[in-house]
């Protein structure tokens, strides 16, 4: 463990005595909030992996790599090697990046709770227009209104927690 001889080890009896906390209905909904927070990005990126090798996915809407996907055999990087994939790939990552900055000034103004609630509204938002999405244009603002969701998520989770 990295640094586990820098600091201190166990806690002391004394103070482990006076604790009196209990596992209560707040206590488990703050640990599924931390976990629902905390997975969101690991859960995208499997699903965006796997939806961009999908062919109805990508004839639908990106049919150049639908057509280079048909044509090369060998190379991996040929077939996705496009601009407008890579733009819905990291759409969200850059919305998340930007939000998480927005959000902390919101956060301070108007409380966590609003933070977390204005986060998951975009989440929500961006969640229904993927669904729903006939061309690429609803794809990319509904994938961008996902990040904005994260990071909003991202920044606010935590402290909610602390």
């Amino acid at each position: 463990m990295a640094g586990g001889s820098l600091g201190p080890t166990g806690v002391a009896k004394e103070r482990a005595e006076l604790y009196k906390g209990r596992i209560t209905a707040y206590v488990i909904v703050t640990c599924i909030v931390a976990a629902v927070g905390g997975s969101i990005f690991g859960y995208d990126i499997g699903i965006s992996g796997g939806v961009t090798s999908m062919d109805e996915f990508l004839d639908k809407f990106f049919p150049e790599v639908s057509r280079n996907k048909k044509r090369a055999h060998e190379n991996n990087y040929c077939k996705y090697n496009n601009q407008v994939l890579a733009s819905f790939t990291s759409s969200l990552y850059l919305a998340g990046l930007v939000a998480s900055l927005v959000a902390s000034p919101i956060t301070r103004n108007y409380g966590r709770k609003a933070s977390i609630v204005c986060g998951g509204i975009s989440f929500l938002i961006g969640a229904t227009l993927n669904a729903s999405a006939v061309n690429l244009a609803m794809l990319l603002l509904g994938r961008i209104m996902l990040g904005v969701g994260i990071g909003f998520g991202n920044q606010a989770v935590p402290l909610y927690l602390s």
